[in-house]
């Protein structure tokens, strides 16, 4: 047996965690990186396996990008050699779509293949294409061979008012407009953290970058220089996945450097179900088991709504609270993969309608009226989970199942460990240190 976990389920978690770099902010601002004239140093970066990953892609295209230090990274781009992004190296990433910033400044022109990483629905990347479009690059795509051509004769210049807000989209359409001619600006932004992040990054580099609720103004400079270490924030994602298994094994965890900021929407749905929450300070939370969970009604949007990552862990909490509990998915169109294999262990989920007036507007993906989607689940509780053979099919997903086998009786096998470690640092020394029982085969 290999790329496995091994768990025993039953223990109760109690201790402390401390969080990892965030993996979505750490992709971005590596790449970003390499719009530098300088060398960039990079402070609190995850080593998981997705970062690895792009800095062995950064390596490929001739930069010098790697780990110094536990988790310390070095980036410079000013040696870029290649403008075609390696279809295997591709195809482990979803963030390597963002490449296209850095390469046409370099060389004005490159090939970038379809994005990789988890699928977790169609995410479509045409409001992206679209955007680049109308910041002045030509882009074509190829069928036969995977691969966006694109090309830019001048530097970028104009406006772009996304039709629904994209994560992504926003951030690289960000990376392009550092080095236009004039002022561009961008409406309808996403409002996710991680963006914050990216543009507090480049404005440390010296970039004029400018948010105003979902308006992005960014103003022309020549270069970016990095002046000192840049230290990439905490995982609210792992927060989040910490917490949930305190309150799932009925422990008692603190959390720290979490940016509590970034969690309200969590908080609150953790309070509203009776779980324990303490806020220690800005950047420490503790979560505890106060007694029975009750049910609950959630809907996933973008920040500072409850974000689709955390829906899959929500899942398994449910299956503990008394009564029937409903997890209505708005951002993806593919989220629950790990329903199947949760019902393996025992849980009760069933697929449900929920009525929408309007889901063109309702979702946020391309709603196609003529497909059929399962958007919600429902979750009857509480529930006693088993043991079980479970198979991961995406990171969220997998975090998820390695939840539930530490509640269910017995011993679980989890396969598909090298997924869930895309994004989890250390995941079983955490868990072990906080007395739960798990290896990896």
């Amino acid at each position: 047996m290999e790329d496995a976990f091994i768990i025993t389920g039953g223990k109760k978690l109690i201790g402390e965690v401390l969080l990892s770099g965030a993996k979505n902010v750490s992709l971005k601002v590596i790449i970003a990186s390499l719009l530098y004239n300088t060398e960039v140093m990079l402070k609190n970066v995850p080593k998981i396996t997705d970062v690895v990953e792009l800095l062995d892609l950064i390596k490929e295209l001739g930069g010098r990008a790697e780990f110094i230090e536990k988790n310390t990274v070095v980036i410079d781009g000013k040696n870029l050699k290649k403008n075609r992004v390696d279809l295997l190296h591709a195809s482990k990433i979803r963030v390597s779509f963002m490449l296209f910033a850095p390469l046409l400044y370099k060389f004005m022109s490159c090939y970038v293949p379809n994005p990789g990483g988890c699928r977790i629905g169609a995410r479509p990347i045409d409001r992206i294409v679209e955007g680049m479009k109308k910041l002045g690059v030509k882009i074509d795509y190829d069928s036969e061979t995977g691969y966006y051509d694109a090309r830019m004769s001048q530097k970028p210049t104009g406006s772009y008012r996304f039709q629904k807000p994209s994560h992504t989209g926003t951030e690289l359409l960000i990376l392009l407009s550092v080095f236009g001619r004039d002022r561009i600006t961008l409406e309808n932004c996403a409002r996710e953290p991680e963006i914050d992040e990216l543009i507090r990054f480049l404005n440390a580099g010296g970039a004029r970058i400018k948010r105003d609720g979902s308006r992005i103004t960014i103003d022309s400079v020549t270069h970016l220089r990095s002046v000192s270490p840049f230290a990439i924030t905490s995982d609210r994602n792992e927060a989040v996945t910490f917490a949930t298994l305190a309150i799932l094994t009925k422990g008692d965890v603190t959390i720290g450097a979490a940016d509590t900021s970034h969690l309200e929407s969590f908080i609150k749905e953790m309070k509203g179900v009776g779980a324990g929450v303490e806020k220690i300070n800005d950047k420490t939370l503790r979560f505890y088991y106060s007694g029975p969970l009750r049910s609950s009604q959630i809907e996933t949007s973008p920040h500072p709504g409850f974000m689709t990552d955390w829906q899959p862990n929500w899942a398994v909490l449910m299956t503990q609270a008394a009564g029937e509990s409903v997890i209505h998915e708005r951002v993806f169109e593919n989220r629950f993969s790990y329903v199947e294999e949760l019902r393996k262990l025992g849980a009760e989920i069933d697929y449900v309608k929920v009525p929408v007036r309007d889901p063109t507007e309702y979702f946020f993906f391309n709603f196609d009226s003529g497909k059929k989607y399962n958007q919600a689940i429902r979750i009857k509780g509480p529930q006693t989970l088993h043991g079980g053979v479970l198979n991961v099919s995406d990171l969220r997903a997998g975090a998820t199942l390695v939840l539930a086998a530490l509640i269910a009786q017995d011993e679980s096998v989890v396969n598909g460990a090298s997924i869930i470690e895309r994004g989890y640092e250390n995941i079983v020394n955490k868990i072990k240190e906080l007395g739960g029982e798990i290896e990896k085969m």
